[in-house]
């Protein structure tokens, strides 16, 4: 019966140890889990930092994109317009370039005509020359005897006005004439002098007066207006001033 009991509490110790050591088996894995569910957690917090950040890089790149994409658009509109003004330009080179050439074939047509015309007018010139100095020519005899005659002339009337001159120097009252021509000549013109001053005295007397005719005029329409002003306050029922019945209305 000893034996029974050492087995059994053999037993028992046994199956103690063996609890005990099941419990610290569950302890150490329930602490491994959390430990490892911390690691987790911290895992998935870092990761969904990342994923904001790069959903905040996401957003901006694609707000970049959008920019881009907007920048790419108006940089093709801005292609297709100056593409069209390429157009329009190469067109309008075109057709200059056919002016161009127009013109220089009018330049050309327009050239030999010039050529022409002063081969001609260099023929006229040659002809003209040789006619003038025929001209000329003639012009130069009867110029000569035209200018001989105008020059025998003058020594006639040269001639004569020395005759008059000697006659009159010979004549005593020659001179005597003449100073009374000067003196009546200067006498008219200190009278025109005397008359031009008296006018102007004139003309200054009668400014004078139609300066004063102005003030007085200004004065009677001042003293008419007051007139018709102080009989409309009358007309009116309104009396006026003591002093203005002094002045426009005595008694």
């Amino acid at each position: 019966m000893s034996n029974f009991r050492a087995s059994e509490i053999g037993t028992q110790d046994k199956s103690g140890f063996s609890l005990t050591k099941a419990v610290e088996d569950v302890s150490q894995h329930g602490y491994a889990q959390t430990e490892a569910l911390k690691e987790k957690q911290k895992t998935l917090i870092s990761l969904q930092a990342t994923l904001s950040e790069v959903e905040k890089i996401g957003g901006m790149v694609e707000q970049e994109l959008r920019s881009k994409v907007r920048e790419f658009l108006m940089l093709e509109g801005e292609m297709e317009h100056l593409e069209r003004q390429t157009r329009v330009l190469h067109d309008r080179c075109a057709s200059i370039r056919k002016e161009n050439t127009e013109l220089q074939i009018g330049i050309s047509e327009e050239e030999e005509n010039a050529r022409m015309a002063l081969a001609g007018f260099n023929t006229y010139r040659n002809k003209m020359e040789v006619h003038r100095a025929a001209v000329l020519h003639a012009a130069s005899q009867t110029e000569a005897h035209k200018e001989l005659e105008e020059k025998r002339a003058l020594v006639r009337m040269l001639t004569q006005k020395k005759e008059e001159l000697k006659v009159d120097l010979e004549d005593p009252n020659g001179n005597t004439v003449q100073m009374s021509e000067i003196d009546a000549l200067k006498g008219e013109m200190s009278l025109m002098r005397e008359t031009i001053s008296k006018t102007r005295e004139k003309v200054q007397k009668e400014f004078e007066t139609h300066t004063q005719i102005k003030k007085d005029i200004e004065v009677w329409q001042r003293e008419v207006e007051n007139l018709l002003f102080f009989d409309i306050q009358r007309s009116q029922g309104l009396r006026p001033s003591s002093w203005v019945e002094f002045l426009f209305y005595p008694k």
